[in-house]
Protein backbone atom coordinates (compact mmCIF):
# COMPACT_ATOMS: atom_id res chain seq x y z
CA UNK A 1 0.00 0.00 0.00
CA UNK A 2 1.63 3.31 -1.05
CA UNK A 3 2.44 6.03 1.47
CA UNK A 4 2.00 9.55 0.09
CA UNK A 5 2.65 13.09 1.29
CA UNK A 6 0.67 16.09 0.08
CA UNK A 7 2.28 19.47 0.70
CA UNK A 8 -0.27 22.10 1.71
CA UNK A 9 2.24 24.78 2.64
CA UNK A 10 5.95 25.25 1.91
CA UNK A 11 6.58 28.82 3.03
CA UNK A 12 8.22 30.04 6.22
CA UNK A 13 6.63 32.66 8.49
CA UNK A 14 5.58 35.01 5.68
CA UNK A 15 3.18 33.49 3.11
CA UNK A 16 3.52 34.38 -0.56
CA UNK A 17 1.07 34.38 -3.43
CA UNK A 18 2.23 30.85 -4.31
CA UNK A 19 3.25 29.38 -0.96
CA UNK A 20 1.21 28.87 2.23
CA UNK A 21 2.72 28.36 5.71
CA UNK A 22 3.71 24.88 6.86
CA UNK A 23 1.32 21.94 6.60
CA UNK A 24 1.65 18.40 5.24
CA UNK A 25 -0.84 15.55 4.99
CA UNK A 26 0.52 12.02 5.13
CA UNK A 27 -1.67 9.28 3.67
CA UNK A 28 -0.72 5.92 5.18
CA UNK A 29 -3.05 2.97 4.57
CA UNK A 30 -5.78 5.43 3.57
CA UNK A 31 -5.61 7.15 6.96
CA UNK A 32 -4.68 10.82 6.98
CA UNK A 33 -2.23 12.47 9.37
CA UNK A 34 -2.01 16.28 9.38
CA UNK A 35 1.46 17.57 10.28
CA UNK A 36 1.54 21.24 11.30
CA UNK A 37 -1.35 23.54 10.55
CA UNK A 38 -0.31 26.96 9.31
CA UNK A 39 -2.74 29.67 8.26
CA UNK A 40 -4.89 28.64 5.30
CA UNK A 41 -4.58 24.90 5.88
CA UNK A 42 -8.28 24.18 5.64
CA UNK A 43 -8.50 26.09 2.35
CA UNK A 44 -5.64 23.99 1.03
CA UNK A 45 -7.37 20.82 2.21
CA UNK A 46 -10.39 21.79 0.12
CA UNK A 47 -8.33 22.74 -2.91
CA UNK A 48 -6.60 19.37 -2.81
CA UNK A 49 -9.88 17.50 -2.21
CA UNK A 50 -8.71 15.99 1.04
CA UNK A 51 -11.55 14.71 3.19
CA UNK A 52 -11.74 16.49 6.52
CA UNK A 53 -13.43 13.54 8.19
CA UNK A 54 -10.48 11.23 7.55
CA UNK A 55 -8.13 13.36 9.64
CA UNK A 56 -8.05 11.90 13.14
CA UNK A 57 -4.47 12.75 14.12
CA UNK A 58 -2.84 16.21 14.06
CA UNK A 59 0.82 16.80 14.92
CA UNK A 60 2.21 20.24 15.81
CA UNK A 61 5.98 20.54 15.68
CA UNK A 62 6.19 23.72 17.74
CA UNK A 63 4.23 26.76 18.82
CA UNK A 64 5.10 29.40 16.25
CA UNK A 65 2.20 30.93 14.38
CA UNK A 66 3.17 29.75 10.92
CA UNK A 67 2.73 26.18 12.19
CA UNK A 68 -0.33 26.65 14.41
CA UNK A 69 -2.56 29.56 13.36
CA UNK A 70 -4.61 27.42 10.97
CA UNK A 71 -5.62 24.97 13.68
CA UNK A 72 -8.25 27.12 15.43
CA UNK A 73 -10.35 27.60 12.32
CA UNK A 74 -9.95 23.95 11.37
CA UNK A 75 -11.16 22.73 14.76
CA UNK A 76 -14.17 25.01 14.51
CA UNK A 77 -14.91 23.80 10.98
CA UNK A 78 -14.76 20.18 12.13
CA UNK A 79 -17.44 20.99 14.69
CA UNK A 80 -19.64 22.93 12.24
CA UNK A 81 -19.47 19.92 9.90
CA UNK A 82 -20.90 17.74 12.66
CA UNK A 83 -17.78 15.85 13.60
CA UNK A 84 -18.30 13.38 16.44
CA UNK A 85 -15.12 11.29 16.27
CA UNK A 86 -12.39 11.93 18.81
CA UNK A 87 -9.42 13.94 17.51
CA UNK A 88 -5.89 13.09 18.64
CA UNK A 89 -3.69 16.16 18.95
CA UNK A 90 0.08 15.85 19.51
CA UNK A 91 1.81 19.08 20.53
CA UNK A 92 4.34 20.54 22.98
CA UNK A 93 3.05 19.99 26.50
CA UNK A 94 2.36 23.67 27.25
CA UNK A 95 -0.09 23.97 24.33
CA UNK A 96 -3.04 22.26 25.98
CA UNK A 97 -3.80 25.18 28.29
CA UNK A 98 -3.38 27.66 25.40
CA UNK A 99 -5.84 25.73 23.27
CA UNK A 100 -8.45 25.41 26.02
CA UNK A 101 -8.13 29.14 26.74
CA UNK A 102 -8.64 30.01 23.06
CA UNK A 103 -11.73 27.86 22.80
CA UNK A 104 -13.18 29.46 25.91
CA UNK A 105 -12.24 33.03 24.91
CA UNK A 106 -14.02 32.69 21.56
CA UNK A 107 -16.99 30.74 22.92
CA UNK A 108 -16.18 27.69 20.79
CA UNK A 109 -17.98 24.53 21.91
CA UNK A 110 -16.78 21.49 20.00
CA UNK A 111 -19.03 18.53 19.25
CA UNK A 112 -16.13 16.13 19.71
CA UNK A 113 -13.44 15.34 22.22
CA UNK A 114 -9.78 16.27 21.80
CA UNK A 115 -7.32 13.72 23.10
CA UNK A 116 -4.21 15.80 23.84
CA UNK A 117 -0.88 13.94 23.74
CA UNK A 118 1.92 16.12 25.16
CA UNK A 119 5.35 16.20 23.54
CA UNK A 120 8.33 16.60 25.84
CA UNK A 121 11.82 15.34 26.53
CA UNK A 122 15.21 15.31 24.86
CA UNK A 123 15.09 11.79 23.44
CA UNK A 124 13.02 10.09 20.72
CA UNK A 125 9.68 8.93 22.10
CA UNK A 126 7.08 6.64 20.53
CA UNK A 127 3.80 8.56 20.63
CA UNK A 128 1.60 6.36 18.43
CA UNK A 129 1.60 2.60 17.89
CA UNK A 130 -1.22 0.94 16.00
CA UNK A 131 -1.85 -1.92 13.61
CA UNK A 132 -0.08 -0.34 10.66
CA UNK A 133 2.59 2.07 11.86
CA UNK A 134 4.41 3.79 14.67
CA UNK A 135 5.06 7.50 15.11
CA UNK A 136 8.07 8.69 17.05
CA UNK A 137 8.73 12.27 18.11
CA UNK A 138 12.28 13.55 18.44
CA UNK A 139 13.72 16.86 19.68
CA UNK A 140 14.82 19.63 17.34
CA UNK A 141 16.85 22.74 18.15
CA UNK A 142 14.88 25.90 17.49
CA UNK A 143 14.22 29.14 19.38
CA UNK A 144 11.34 27.41 21.18
CA UNK A 145 10.76 23.78 22.11
CA UNK A 146 10.29 21.89 18.84
CA UNK A 147 9.90 18.31 17.66
CA UNK A 148 10.20 16.29 14.48
CA UNK A 149 8.17 13.20 13.65
CA UNK A 150 9.09 9.83 12.19
CA UNK A 151 6.28 7.77 10.65
CA UNK A 152 7.32 4.14 10.13
CA UNK A 153 5.26 1.32 8.70
CA UNK A 154 5.31 -1.96 10.55
CA UNK A 155 6.69 -4.95 8.62
CA UNK A 156 4.28 -6.29 6.04
CA UNK A 157 3.02 -9.85 6.09
CA UNK A 158 4.75 -12.31 3.81
CA UNK A 159 2.97 -13.26 0.57
CA UNK A 160 1.97 -16.88 0.21
CA UNK A 161 2.85 -18.61 -3.06
CA UNK A 162 -0.49 -19.60 -4.59
CA UNK A 163 0.78 -22.86 -6.05
CA UNK A 164 1.82 -24.03 -2.59
CA UNK A 165 -1.77 -23.77 -1.33
CA UNK A 166 -2.85 -26.50 -3.75
CA UNK A 167 0.36 -28.49 -3.59
CA UNK A 168 0.28 -28.89 0.19
CA UNK A 169 -3.49 -28.59 0.62
CA UNK A 170 -3.21 -25.64 2.97
CA UNK A 171 -6.53 -24.80 4.64
CA UNK A 172 -7.64 -21.18 4.34
CA UNK A 173 -7.73 -20.83 8.13
CA UNK A 174 -3.96 -21.46 8.26
CA UNK A 175 -3.02 -18.83 5.69
CA UNK A 176 -3.03 -15.79 8.04
CA UNK A 177 -0.56 -17.50 10.42
CA UNK A 178 1.66 -18.56 7.53
CA UNK A 179 1.74 -14.97 6.27
CA UNK A 180 2.95 -14.00 9.73
CA UNK A 181 5.90 -16.38 9.35
CA UNK A 182 4.72 -19.70 10.73
CA UNK A 183 5.73 -23.01 9.15
CA UNK A 184 3.10 -25.48 7.95
CA UNK A 185 2.66 -29.15 8.82
CA UNK A 186 0.82 -31.23 6.24
CA UNK A 187 -1.83 -33.80 7.15
CA UNK A 188 0.91 -36.43 6.74
CA UNK A 189 3.05 -34.69 9.36
CA UNK A 190 5.61 -33.22 6.98
CA UNK A 191 7.06 -29.87 8.06
CA UNK A 192 7.07 -27.26 5.29
CA UNK A 193 9.34 -24.32 6.08
CA UNK A 194 7.77 -20.91 5.74
CA UNK A 195 10.40 -19.66 3.29
CA UNK A 196 9.44 -22.48 0.92
CA UNK A 197 5.81 -21.41 0.62
CA UNK A 198 6.02 -17.62 0.97
CA UNK A 199 7.95 -14.66 -0.35
CA UNK A 200 8.78 -11.48 1.50
CA UNK A 201 6.22 -8.70 1.41
CA UNK A 202 7.09 -5.16 0.37
CA UNK A 203 9.63 -3.36 2.51
CA UNK A 204 8.04 -1.09 5.14
CA UNK A 205 8.14 2.61 4.30
CA UNK A 206 9.13 5.55 6.47
CA UNK A 207 8.74 9.33 6.37
CA UNK A 208 10.42 11.87 8.66
CA UNK A 209 9.35 15.48 9.13
CA UNK A 210 12.02 17.88 10.41
CA UNK A 211 10.43 21.24 11.01
CA UNK A 212 12.19 24.41 12.16
CA UNK A 213 15.63 23.58 13.49
CA UNK A 214 19.22 24.66 13.32
CA UNK A 215 21.76 22.08 12.19
CA UNK A 216 23.07 19.65 14.80
CA UNK A 217 24.90 16.38 14.17
CA UNK A 218 22.69 14.22 16.35
CA UNK A 219 19.65 14.90 14.17
CA UNK A 220 20.80 12.46 11.48
CA UNK A 221 20.64 9.60 14.02
CA UNK A 222 16.93 10.29 14.59
CA UNK A 223 16.06 9.88 10.89
CA UNK A 224 18.52 7.15 9.96
CA UNK A 225 17.64 5.38 6.73
CA UNK A 226 14.15 6.80 6.21
CA UNK A 227 12.74 6.55 2.71
CA UNK A 228 11.75 10.22 2.53
CA UNK A 229 13.07 13.02 4.72
CA UNK A 230 11.42 16.42 4.79
CA UNK A 231 13.81 19.00 6.20
CA UNK A 232 13.38 22.74 6.45
CA UNK A 233 15.73 24.84 4.30
CA UNK A 234 14.73 28.41 5.03
CA UNK A 235 17.90 30.01 3.64
CA UNK A 236 20.72 29.43 1.18
CA UNK A 237 24.28 29.08 2.41
CA UNK A 238 25.05 32.79 1.94
CA UNK A 239 22.70 33.45 4.88
CA UNK A 240 24.11 30.79 7.21
CA UNK A 241 24.72 33.35 9.96
CA UNK A 242 21.08 34.43 9.84
CA UNK A 243 20.04 30.77 9.91
CA UNK A 244 22.01 30.18 13.11
CA UNK A 245 20.66 33.36 14.72
CA UNK A 246 17.04 32.46 13.98
CA UNK A 247 17.35 28.74 14.70
CA UNK A 248 16.88 27.62 11.11
CA UNK A 249 18.74 25.55 8.52
CA UNK A 250 20.23 26.27 5.14
CA UNK A 251 19.72 24.00 2.16
CA UNK A 252 23.24 22.65 2.68
CA UNK A 253 22.42 21.89 6.33
CA UNK A 254 19.44 19.84 5.20
CA UNK A 255 21.56 18.00 2.65
CA UNK A 256 24.21 17.19 5.27
CA UNK A 257 21.58 15.61 7.50
CA UNK A 258 20.21 13.57 4.60
CA UNK A 259 23.64 12.36 3.53
CA UNK A 260 24.73 11.46 7.05
CA UNK A 261 21.45 9.64 7.73
CA UNK A 262 21.55 7.70 4.45
CA UNK A 263 17.96 8.54 3.55
CA UNK A 264 16.31 7.56 0.28
CA UNK A 265 15.43 11.07 -0.86
CA UNK A 266 15.22 14.59 0.56
CA UNK A 267 12.41 17.11 0.27
CA UNK A 268 13.26 20.65 1.36
CA UNK A 269 10.80 23.38 2.24
CA UNK A 270 9.89 26.19 4.66
CA UNK A 271 11.40 28.61 2.16
CA UNK A 272 11.91 32.24 3.11
CA UNK A 273 9.61 34.62 1.23
CA UNK A 274 12.72 36.40 -0.09
CA UNK A 275 13.08 33.57 -2.64
CA UNK A 276 10.71 33.87 -5.56
CA UNK A 277 12.79 31.24 -7.34
CA UNK A 278 13.69 28.33 -5.06
CA UNK A 279 15.70 26.40 -7.64
CA UNK A 280 19.06 27.75 -6.35
CA UNK A 281 18.32 26.25 -2.91
CA UNK A 282 17.53 22.89 -4.51
CA UNK A 283 20.67 22.95 -6.64
CA UNK A 284 22.75 23.93 -3.62
CA UNK A 285 21.45 20.93 -1.65
CA UNK A 286 22.06 18.60 -4.59
CA UNK A 287 25.77 19.38 -4.41
CA UNK A 288 25.83 17.21 -1.29
CA UNK A 289 22.70 15.08 -1.71
CA UNK A 290 21.67 14.61 -5.37
CA UNK A 291 18.24 13.10 -4.61
CA UNK A 292 16.84 16.42 -3.38
CA UNK A 293 13.61 18.00 -4.56
CA UNK A 294 11.50 20.97 -3.39
CA UNK A 295 8.24 20.85 -1.49
CA UNK A 296 5.67 22.47 -3.77
CA UNK A 297 2.23 23.49 -2.56
CA UNK A 298 -0.49 21.21 -3.88
CA UNK A 299 1.88 18.46 -4.99
CA UNK A 300 1.70 14.86 -3.75
CA UNK A 301 4.86 12.77 -3.40
CA UNK A 302 5.09 9.01 -3.05
CA UNK A 303 7.27 7.85 -0.19
CA UNK A 304 9.88 5.35 -1.29
CA UNK A 305 9.96 6.24 -4.98
CA UNK A 306 13.48 7.73 -4.62
CA UNK A 307 12.86 9.63 -7.85
CA UNK A 308 12.98 13.39 -8.20
CA UNK A 309 9.57 14.71 -9.29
Amino acid sequence: MPMKVTVLGSSSALPTSERFPSAHVLNAHERLFLIDCGEGTQMQLRRNRIRFGKINHIFLSHLHGDHVFGLYGLLSTFSLMGRAARLHLYAPENYNSMLRSHLADFDIHLNYEIDFIPLAGKKPLKILDDKYLTVTSFPLQHRVTAFGFLFAEKPHDRNIIKESIFRYEIPSVRIPAIKKGEDFITKDGVLIKNEDITVAGPAPLSYAYCSDTKYFKRLSSFVKGVDLLYHEATFDMSLQDLAKTTGHSTSLDAAKVAASAGVGSLMIGHFSARYKDISPLVEEARQIFPLTFPALDGHTYEVGSHVNP
